[in-house]
């Protein structure tokens, strides 16, 4: 076993041993085992107030908007009170959010939340059809909207009869609509009412971004969503622990840790290990208005920005640069990258510009509370392919077509078990019965565990192209394409073709400066994959088509060029 595999073990043992904070215990919900973590918040009021001992540091930093910590936590207070007693909002309400990255967003998340309400983060990349949908689904009593999302269902305000806040209003508002800043200005000071939540109570209603398909909104309950943070915390410091000397070197550039905000807040990863992580460690957030490379480099430079967490592409656009060395970057630590193939060289890409950095991925996906396999920092440039290790309270199961579990090294449907598994899909309980079954999740990934239980996702169980009856993982070719140097992303896909029922086809996005033919890229996947893993048609994008979650969109590409 090896050296860095050893220490995890050591560690995760040491962690959650009887007298830790975290220490690891089995008990039941709805009749089905599960480790979690005795010790955890119960509810989401006690997981945000966490918050509030970090007082007057600096939180959360929009363009030149500051809140403190205290500042911070007395506009949730404000906000919940007028949810409470003007909109008279009662635990169990669905309240949702429907705005860009704002701290105003933040402010609503935890005032929802004071009030035992059930929080909807809503696509704020969506228009009208995309919202009104949410609104609908989720039978919402109040949403709280930006200028731009308010008006795309402004004229609908009565038939979805619901109760309007707008934050950062720039046009007049019909008289019934609530402005975010007056409520919170008007109710300074004050508080709302307690309420008693229990841990299996509803929180939230998460939609899941499909890339076809109506969205899926995933109820996490209070207890799924304490675990899951809970659970991060530790993966967190298990993972400061196996890399001491990196950790060392980061203390003594003595920068206050401070991520940079660039993906949505409506997206787990946003709302979970950016925003709810650093609300409760005391580390402040500084939120882009749109990714822009330029602006992430003068952004990091300026705000002395520690973390970006972003998706491969992000960082391989802010990593290959030519403004890189203009700008001074020497505060940069920590780089979080997940949800889509990585490039094998980005780890080594960022050690080599970030020396004594920690890169890291995981996996984990909105049905699970984001919770499941981590890597970071040695165990990541160990297995850079790899998404990690099962964290504590996890249980995994790779599962073939006949429903058995496989041997390591086979591939597999990916099951998770952990009490940050999801209760199921709102008003969809079809699609439920088929993805949780007895406790598990069923993911839809195909993927593997090696020898030493380092997890390998290989494809999506849908994302298979089958070329005159050969089975071919998009990924495994998308992957072989990122090893060319000129490619910054691919995306791997079937076309109809009358001879072989699908043909392979590949779109891919150059880095800039860089050249690549058809042909030399088809020689190059030649070179390293069986002859009918070689996409005939190769098509170059200037960007690939995403959802809000930065899937990509392959249907899209499928009808460009069908």
């Amino acid at each position: 076993m090896s050296t860095i595999k050893t220490a995890l073990d050591s560690t995760f043992a040491q962690l959650t041993s009887e007298a830790s904070p975290w220490a690891v215990s089995t008990t039941s919900f709805d009749g089905i085992e599960y480790k979690y973590y005795p010790k955890a918040p119960q509810n989401l009021i006690e997981l945000l107030d966490e918050g509030r001992k970090h007082g007057d540091n600096e939180f959360v930093a929009y363009d030149e908007d500051r809140l403190s910590f205290n500042q911070f936590f007395e506009q949730v207070d404000a906000l919940a009170w007028q949810l409470q007693n003007t909109l008279q909002i009662k635990p169990g309400d669905r309240v949702a959010i429907a705005m860009r990255n704002y701290p105003e967003w933040m402010v609503a998340f935890a005032a929802i939340a004071n009030v035992g309400a059930v929080i909807v983060p809503l696509n704020s990349w969506g228009r009208k059809a995309e919202i009104t949908y949410g609104l609908k689904d989720s039978q919402a009593s109040a949403a709280i909207f930006d200028q731009q999302r308010f008006d795309y269902i402004a004229d609908d305000l009565a038939t979805l009869s619901i109760q309007a806040i707008v934050a950062r209003a720039e046009k007049e508002l019909p008289s019934a609509v609530h402005r975010f800043e007056q409520l919170t200005r008007e109710a300074k000071g004050k508080k709302a009412d307690s309420v008693t939540i229990d841990s299996e109570s509803l929180a939230m209603i998460m939609y899941t971004a499909g890339t076809t398909g109506e969205p899926k909104g995933a109820m996490a309950s209070h207890r799924n969503i304490c675990q899951a943070i809970y659970n991060f915390e530790l993966a967190a410091i298990a993972a400061a622990m196996c890399n001491g000397e990196a950790i060392t070197k980061m203390l003594e550039r003595g920068f206050p840790s401070k991520t940079l905000l660039a993906i949505p807040l409506f997206h787990i990863s946003g709302c979970y290990s950016v925003f709810l992580l650093s609300l409760r460690g005391g580390r402040g957030i500084y939120i882009m208005h749109k990714w822009n490379t330029k602006k992430a480099l003068e952004t990091i430079e300026k705000e002395r920005i520690t973390t970006v967490y972003a998706v491969p592409s992000m960082l391989m656009d802010l990593l290959d640069a030519e403004q890189w060395d203009d700008y001074d970057t020497k505060s940069l630590f920590a780089f979080g990258a997940g949800g889509s193939a990585q490039p094998p060289h980005l780890a080594e890409q960022i050690l080599k510009q970030i020396p004594n950095s920690l890169p890291g991925t995981g996996y984990g996906m909105t049905e699970t509370s984001a919770t499941g396999f981590a890597s970071t920092g040695a165990a990541y440039t160990y297995k850079p392919k790899s998404c990690g290790v099962a964290t504590p309270i996890i249980d995994v199961r790779i599962v073939d077509d006949q429903g058995q579990t496989v041997k390591p090294g086979e591939a597999g449907e990916i099951w998770l078990k952990s009490p940050g598994v999801v209760q199921g899909y709102w008003n969809k309980p079809e699609v439920t019965a088929s993805t949780f079954v007895d406790g598990w999740a069923l993911t839809g990934d195909i993927g593997y565990l090696d020898d030493e239980g380092f997890l390998y996702i290989t494809d999506r169980i849908k994302d298979v192209v089958i070329r005159g009856g050969e089975n071919i993982t998009s990924i495994e070719v998308e992957t072989t394409a990122l090893n060319h140097p000129a490619i910054q992303e691919a995306a791997v896909f079937g076309l109809p073709d009358d001879k072989l029922g699908e043909e392979l086809a590949i779109a891919v996005v150059l880095k800039p400066g860089k050249q690549v033919s058809a042909e030399e890229l088809q020689a190059h996947i030649g070179e390293q994959l069986a002859q009918f893993k070689i996409p005939s048609k190769v098509f170059f994008e200037q960007e690939l088509p995403r959802n809000a979650t930065f899937k990509v969109l392959k249907q899209d590409l499928k009808n460009k060029y069908s």
